[in-house]
């Protein structure tokens, strides 16, 4: 069976010549419409909307949307704040600054129109710092848009007003975890915070209930709207509705960026069909297939999984469709949508490697087992790909990793975890044989991912 045609959604008019990100040309296109519907409409009819759409967080956990909107405390009387995480730093996933660069009203109709339903009057959109260029475009945006009444102060003549600033991250891929966020928003280190009782729709920005969501899943809001939630949740597969924007990167002939109803096309329909295919001469080895922390699948493996009706049915890696719920059920997940493809000429320990440097530069330090964890694996990788590997190296990462993962106050132990244990839990031969393997040859070229 071929692949399904591409059905972009949210980005309709990404490198579309002669759209440019300006007011008027996202007016000219019918933007700001659903804001102006939305607010003649009552708040939490928005809000059922979002719920009936089955809508999933696009950043990375898959948690829906309309759900985390109805823990938020509404009774407590403190003020409420939306926070837009902007900081895309999964590696392998590119999706979120393409709306930034290309888009930018669209993402601040779906700030609004969140902010209306929950009643928050402060939102902040938290843009990695090495996004400079996105951060000039939205604060232009954000301009544009009050000039002209889509935000700010009596929003379209009404009496609800809601003011939009954009925060500038120091780069730390911590801040991806929303915590540790707030914590940065704040101003102080980005220590993700105990949960519970640091629940962000209870105790948020400044102690006060706080919506936290993903550049694209709130471009999704905009057009459930529009459409209304029951026909959104018609669009992908039963818990798995709408459009994922999927980023492939690696070895395929055609890496980039491409959006499809979710579930609806195989992970082999999208590298061998839509990506054109490994690279002449080599076949595909592994790929991961929700950003750098979810765990790696090997081609050539094969799921039982359970239908619905209790029979059972076996997939191999190309035949699995690319929606949250199956990637689970085999042990990985869709996280950010981030799918990094490695071919039969990488050296998986070199590829390991460059991973395990980039989490133990990046852990916060908080939590020992992280802090310490993650450094031994990047000791132990890099001594392996630098002529000193051992037999037992494979069992002894993963004895570290095993000692990180549901240890730590926050999920980078798990993401910094997971590539080690799949790693080795798929090509655990080539890491006992590597000490031989780098006698008689050199790595071959490893993914650069830091």
């Amino acid at each position: 069976m071929s692949a399904p045609a591409q059905r972009r959604i949210i980005f309709q008019h990404i490198d579309e010549p002669g759209y440019s990100n300006d007011l008027a040309c996202y007016v000219k296109h019918g933007g700001y419409a659903v804001l102006k519907k939305a607010v003649t409409m009552k708040p939490e009819a928005i809000v059922d909307e979002v719920k009936q759409s089955g809508l999933r967080g696009r950043g990375g956990a898959g948690f829906p949307c309309g759900f985390k909107w109805t823990l938020l405390d509404k009774k407590s009387g403190k003020p409420i704040y939306l926070v837009v995480n902007a900081d895309e730093s999964e590696p392998g996933t590119f999706k979120d600054r393409y709306i930034l660069h290309q888009d930018p009203h669209q993402l601040i109709e779906g700030i609004m129109i969140t902010c209306f339903a929950n009643n928050v009057k402060q939102a902040y959109i938290y843009i990695r710092g090495e996004f400079p260029h996105g951060a000039r475009i939205l604060e232009q945006a954000i301009a544009e848009a009050r000039a002209a009444n889509f935000c700010g102060p009596n929003l379209l003549g009404t009496s609800y007003s809601c003011e939009i600033y954009v925060h500038r991250g120091a780069g730390a891929y911590i801040c991806g975890e929303e915590t540790g966020l707030i914590e940065s928003l704040e101003g102080k280190r980005p220590y993700p915070r105990i949960k519970p009782p640091y629940f962000p729709a209870v105790l948020g920005l400044y102690q006060c209930p706080t919506i936290v969501n993903n550049v694209e899943t709130l471009c999704h809001v905009k057009y459930i709207l529009d459409v209304g939630g029951d026909a959104y949740a018609k669009i992908g597969t039963p818990n798995n509705t709408g459009t994922r924007i999927l980023c492939v990167s690696g070895h395929v002939q055609k890496p980039g960026y491409y959006e499809y109803e979710v579930g609806q096309i195989t992970l082999g329909q999208l590298l061998n069909e839509v990506c054109g295919g490994p690279l002449p001469g080599r076949k595909f080895k592994a790929v991961i297939p929700g950003g750098s922390s979810a765990k790696v699948l090997k081609f050539g493996e094969t799921f039982t999984l359970k239908n619905k009706d209790g029979t059972s049915r076996t997939l191999t890696v190309e035949d699995l469709p690319m929606d949250f719920d199956t990637l689970a059920a085999c042990g990985t997940m869709g996280g950010s949508g981030g799918v990094i493809v490695m071919d039969d000429s990488t050296d998986m320990v070199a590829a390991l490697a460059n991973l395990n440097a980039f989490y133990a530069h990046e852990s916060c330090g908080q939590c020992t087992p992280c802090r310490e964890g993650s450094l031994w694996m990047k000791k132990i990788t890099t001594r392996m790909v630098h002529d000193h590997a051992r037999v037992e190296d494979g069992a002894l990462l993963k004895n570290v990793a095993d000692q990180i993962a549901g240890r730590t106050i926050c999920a980078f132990g798990e993401a910094c975890s997971w590539p080690t244990q799949s790693f080795i839990a798929k090509f655990g031969d080539e890491f006992k044989a590597y000490p031989e393997t780098k006698k008689t040859a050199p790595p071959a070229g490893a993914l650069e991912l830091v």
